[in-house]
């Protein structure tokens, strides 16, 4: 039964998959979701001696209904290849009571790669489905790894090209030398002066200009996104909780049907409602653990029923996390109104205006999934250490805020229900912190690459590819702009 598309502010519906993941948003500045979670009907006995691709076409086929078995397929074996460092794609460690579902083994190891690698066959397919002849550029915002990531799939991808922007100052050394030394004669990265949310509304703001979407349609151009918006990124995310699972059957850590609770590290609230759709879909998943660094507005939001991102943008170990305004949240908020596109509307111009808005008390009831927690710097850096000094195991930032909210919860709620914590990035990506959590005194003068090493010594892992490549890779993007020259730099991208 086809999957059709609409828009949680209403302006849009009957929209196929295809069409959903070109447009990336709806035209009325809403966010598409299928009009209705398919149920996940294949038994978990059979899923349990599949492999991540074959998984991911269970999953995907029953959301992207109009792209054929074969287009489907192909898809997925381009993008879950030898691009990734482990056969199995998304492989699950146990380190203490935690399984961590590693989901940096891309090509730029972060979990960003786990849907970026599909999302440009998904697109240049659609466009083909669609009988599109203007080239597709794809404009994205990042916080850090969504940039790089995006950059590495669009790479000279025929009939594409790529623009991202992220905040000058907002994001690890590693982060920033994998964007601008990337390749691809359609690629180009700006720096803007500003934070991720600046960037992320000035990419948004693009997007809603009608104006200059015709001036592209002349030039040849139309837009897309590659940031979590666009559901073509969404839905490949939903594959791995189902693969986890199944791999815990699998593996006889759990037994089939019984319960498990996720904790995922959020920002932009993609990768969370991502296990939340995997839930609907019918996997025995108990609690949400929403997870947040200091710019903890979505924990606010849990405990109070407010969302309101006035207040300071803090900079931390987490830059992936460095978020006030999390963007996939508007379909959560779409489901948790019954579907209303106008009380979903009227929360998105609160939010627009005054920088808040608050849900009702029968919303809020619905978000009894969820539960949310902040983990400081502090309390980051010594989740780190505890972990590698009990374990020998060695977490990422974002990881280790994370596994400190996991265990507060478990404290506060003695509930030891196995537990899925999504693990959204290598430590190689943030080997300075990581270190410094471990032992400041005897890794804090080493540069950047030596700590590497160090990193590789202590963990028993080799360097990630990702990172001796850029090691001696020349920087090829060096453009910075403020947020009110950003459609202009679109433009000089363009050369329109």
């Amino acid at each position: 039964m086809e999957i059709l598309y609409k828009s949680t502010r209403g302006g849009e519906t009957g929209v196929t998959a295809s069409q959903a993941i070109l447009k990336g948003l709806a035209q009325d500045g809403g966010l598409f979701v299928p009009d209705r979670i398919p149920a996940l009907d294949v038994p978990m006995e059979t899923l349990a001696r599949m492999s991540y691709q074959e998984v991911a076409y269970e999953v995907m086929s029953r959301f992207f209904t109009d792209y054929t078995a074969e287009e489907l397929k192909e898809c997925i074996a381009r993008a879950y290849d030898g691009k990734f460092d482990t056969e199995e794609i998304a492989p699950l460690t146990k380190a203490g009571e935690i399984y961590f579902l590693e989901l940096f083994h891309g090509a730029t190891i972060a979990f960003k790669d786990m849907a970026l690698s599909i999302l440009p066959h998904l697109l240049t397919t659609a466009a083909k489905k669609n009988h599109v002849e203007n080239e597709i550029v794809i404009l994205t915002a990042t916080s850090g790894d969504t940039g790089k990531a995006a950059m590495a799939g669009f790479a000279d991808v025929p009939g594409t090209r790529i623009l991202v922007f992220y905040p000058k100052d907002g994001v690890s050394p590693v982060q920033e030398k994998q964007m601008v030394t990337q390749k691809g004669e359609n690629t180009c990265v700006v720096a803007i002066r500003g934070n991720f949310d600046d960037a992320q509304t000035g990419v948004k703001k693009i997007f809603s200009d009608k104006k200059f979407a015709e001036e592209l349609a002349k030039s040849g151009f139309q837009f897309s996104s590659a940031n979590s918006i666009n559901i073509g990124r969404l839905i490949p995310q939903v594959v791995y909780y189902v693969y986890a699972y199944a791999a815990l059957v699998r593996n006889g850590e759990i037994k089939n049907g019984e319960s498990v609770n996720v904790t995922v590290p959020t920002g932009n609230f993609g990768n969370i409602l991502a296990a939340f759709y995997a839930k609907q879909m019918g996997l025995p998943i108990g609690k949400l653990i929403c997870a947040s660094n200091e710019n903890k507005v979505l924990v606010d939001f849990f405990r109070t029923g407010i969302y309101d991102r006035n207040r300071p943008f803090i900079l931390t170990s987490s830059p992936s996390m460095d978020i006030l305004i999390s963007s996939n949240l508007e379909r959560l908020l779409y489901w948790l109104a019954g579907q209303s596109p106008e009380k979903t509307k009227a929360c998105m111009e609160g939010l627009q205006k005054d920088g808040r808005y608050q849900i009702d008390d029968a919303m809020r009831e619905r978000l009894k999934d969820f539960y949310g927690d902040y983990a400081d710097e502090e309390e980051t850096a010594s989740e780190i250490a505890s972990m590698y000094r009990n374990t020998g195991y060695v977490l990422d930032t974002h990881t280790a805020v994370a596994a400190s909210v996991y265990e507060k919860y478990r404290k506060e709620t003695g509930d030891m229900t196995p537990v899925i914590l999504a693990s959204t990035a290598s430590p190689y990506k943030f080997t300075r912190s990581v270190l410094h959590a471990i032992d400041a005194e005897k890794y804090d003068s080493l540069g950047d690459f030596e700590q590497m090493d160090a990193l590789s010594e202590i963990s028993s892992t080799e360097i990630p590819r990702a990172i001796e490549e850029i090691r001696t890779a020349p920087v090829r993007h060096t453009a910075v702009c403020d947020v009110d020259q950003m459609e202009q730099a679109v433009k000089n991208f363009l050369a329109i």
